[in-house]
């Protein structure tokens, strides 16, 4: 995690100003600011302070904050629903974390097919979310198993934000789907099998998810059977190569997973 005062932090507060300064209805603006900063944080306390000052002294503190680059006759691009990355159509918003937000798009050309596009929000894109991105990316193209999603392209926005596209799952948590189905012990098992040979390829590939938990098992229909696939290799680790050439920090006594699913060694 970037500390105050290094470029990395520094980007980060240029990049969410610059996006809540789009935000001209209050309302609108504080929620951006909640989600990209957190309630009560110091950098939102910063945020908050530099609008502040942005708002009573105008063109003084205009330019060095938007910088050489970015002027207010520049509007940002902003990704919806209805807008298009690449010759991907965002059709919804279907998934969203502190990070990352993935939407359900439209291939036109060469094919035409649904597809799941993720990519970090406006504001995010520090080096360090950055490299756990394109891990991420690069850990689902190194893997090939049913019970895993595929990735089908990656690329960059016009602005540099990175994106990945991938196969398209509809269905809902292995929980959920076991207990709305009344499902017996040996059909739960069935299941948990799939998930456990799933786990087994990406270890294989020396890739380990270090998150699997029900949310991040969904489980969708093929050819009538159900079929668990493992999502969200967001914070997976390589165990004999790298994922990308950028460096990945992990902050001393920080935890990676989630407490109610993580292993004793995590």
């Amino acid at each position: 995690m970037a500390e105050p005062g290094t470029d990395d932090n520094r980007e980060r507060v240029r990049a969410i100003f610059c996006a809540a300064y789009r935000k001209t209805a209050p309302p609108e603006r504080s929620r951006y600011l909640d989600e990209a900063c957190g309630v009560g944080t110091e950098l939102r306390a910063e945020l908050d302070s530099l609008l502040e000052a942005h708002e009573k002294w105008g063109d003084f503190l205009e330019a060095p904050l938007l910088g050489p680059d970015i002027t207010p006759e520049e509007p940002l691009v902003m990704e919806g629903p209805g807008t298009a990355i690449g010759r991907y159509k965002l059709l919804e918003k279907i998934g969203e974390g502190g990070m990352a937000v993935v939407y359900m798009a439209e291939q036109e050309h060469p094919i035409r097919r649904k597809v799941a596009l993720k990519i970090i929000k406006l504001g995010m894109d520090t080096r360090q979310v950055i490299a756990r991105f394109e891990a991420e990316r690069q850990a689902l193209a190194l893997m090939d198993h049913p019970s895993i999603a595929k990735v089908h392209d990656a690329g960059s926005t016009e602005t540099g934000r990175p994106y990945f596209v991938m196969e398209l799952v509809r269905g809902v948590s292995i929980t959920e789907y076991c207990n709305g189905n009344n499902l017996g012990t040996k059909d739960r098992l069935r299941l948990f099998l799939q998930v456990c040979q799933a786990v087994q390829h990406a270890h294989t590939k020396g890739i380990i998810h270090r998150d699997i938990k029900p949310s991040n098992v969904m489980v969708t229909s093929h050819d009538g059977e159900p079929r668990p696939k493992v999502i969200d290799f967001g914070i997976a680790k390589a165990t004999n190569q790298k994922l990308t050439e950028k460096t990945l920090l992990t902050r001393y006594a920080h935890l990676i997973g989630t407490p109610a699913y993580m292993s004793p060694e995590q």
